[in-house]
């Protein structure tokens, strides 16, 4: 049975197992045409356990192409190879399957080009699988058909698992009896700006809460009550996640950048912590994080709310531990298994599943 071409740039260490999965029901050959990567972990640095190859953008083309593959999974992201994989399928006859994650498009002279482009591969593709439903409702109103959702995942298994120690130097005070946490990069779609305006308002005192912010410099001005901590290996993140009480999400959409979905919220969910999250939040729009049922969602950009929201955990420790005990659970249903079911259900859609043959 010819495997399914699946090309993207790049494989982080979070999407490993999701693409195994993936492998396992429907055999694939992985394309990686490089290019930037922006994304908030690294490239896998092991032996990637599917068959792979790396290809300049260009050559996708020929790969698509060849004859040898069943269906194309190409990404959007990319100058070339979206164009490249979409020729290369359509001169081989077989399906051309996008996989998306924008819900708003970049806006700037340069995307606005590419505006026109991406709209036809939405209406011109055989099915088009995305990050969950805010994506589909944004592709499906510029002309997609047959779209099917792979809901983003993590290693449950490891974000759950109890830290074997704890860190040498904890980045909150002993004092402290909330224990807020950021993880992200320190570019303004993360909203630090608006998350330390919030701070300020919220007034709360070193005895009520301090906040520690994974992957920001030292060199990053700061309120009282915060910490930078810098980059962390999964396994110490996982351990910073087992102490804190509250992640904190404030991103904010700019011209060039919307929050497509934000996996440190799976990731700290499955250590129990309620979450605080802006609506700008892909894991908001898309079903994830749920007000007042795991987390709190406030208006993206919006000081005062984020305040609020910030005072009410830190005063409420058994909203906190209600709020985490649903996430834990919650966050169970977004699995690597979950997220290959959607491309499975895309490739049944056009009679060429693996459990079709």
């Amino acid at each position: 049975m010819k495997p399914v071409l699946f090309a993207t740039g790049h494989v982080p260490g979070y999407r490993v197992g999701a693409l195994a999965c993936l492998h396992e029901r429907e055999g694939l050959e992985v394309a990686l045409f490089g290019g930037r990567f922006k994304h908030g972990g690294v490239p896998y640095g092991g032996e990637l356990p599917f068959p792979h190859r790396r290809v300049r953008p260009g050559g996708l083309w020929r790969l698509a192409a060849g004859g040898r593959y069943r269906a194309v999974v190409c990404p959007t992201a990319g100058r070339l190879a979206p164009a490249s994989c979409w020729a290369g399928a359509r001169r081989s006859g077989v399906p051309l399957i996008l996989w998306t994650s924008l819900w708003a498009h970049p806006r700037t002279a340069t995307h606005a080009l590419s505006y026109v482009a991406l709209r036809r591969l939405y209406r011109s593709a055989d099915a088009v699988v995305t990050y969950g439903p805010h994506v589909s409702a944004y592709v499906r109103a510029r002309g997609a058909r047959n779209v099917h959702a792979a809901p983003q995942s993590v290693d449950n298994a490891f974000w759950r698992a109890a830290p074997p120690a704890q860190p040498r130097e904890l980045p909150w005070p002993a004092s402290a009896s909330t224990r807020f946490l950021f993880v992200g990069r320190p570019a303004p779609e993360k909203g630090l700006g608006v998350l330390g305006a919030a701070w300020r308002l919220a007034g709360l005192s070193a005895s009520d809460a301090a906040l520690a912010l994974v992957g920001v410099g030292a060199n990053v001005a700061s309120p009282p009550g915060w910490q930078s901590v810098g980059r962390l290996a999964p396994s110490d993140l996982r351990a910073h996640y087992a102490l804190a009480h509250v992640l904190v999400l404030p991103s904010v959409a700019t011209p060039t950048f919307r929050e497509p979905w934000g996996l440190v919220v799976n990731e700290a969910m499955n250590q129990g912590l309620a979450v605080i999250a802006s609506d700008a939040v892909g894991a908001a729009a898309g079903g994830l994080v749920r007000d007042g049922v795991n987390s709190l969602v406030v208006p993206a950009g919006d000081p005062r709310a984020l305040a609020d929201a910030l005072r009410r955990l830190a005063g409420d420790g058994e909203l906190r531990r209600r709020l985490g005990s649903h996430g834990a659970q919650d966050v169970l249903a977004f699995s690597h298994e979950a997220w290959a079911q959607g491309f499975s259900n895309a490739l049944a859609s056009v009679g060429l599943a693996r459990e079709r043959w």
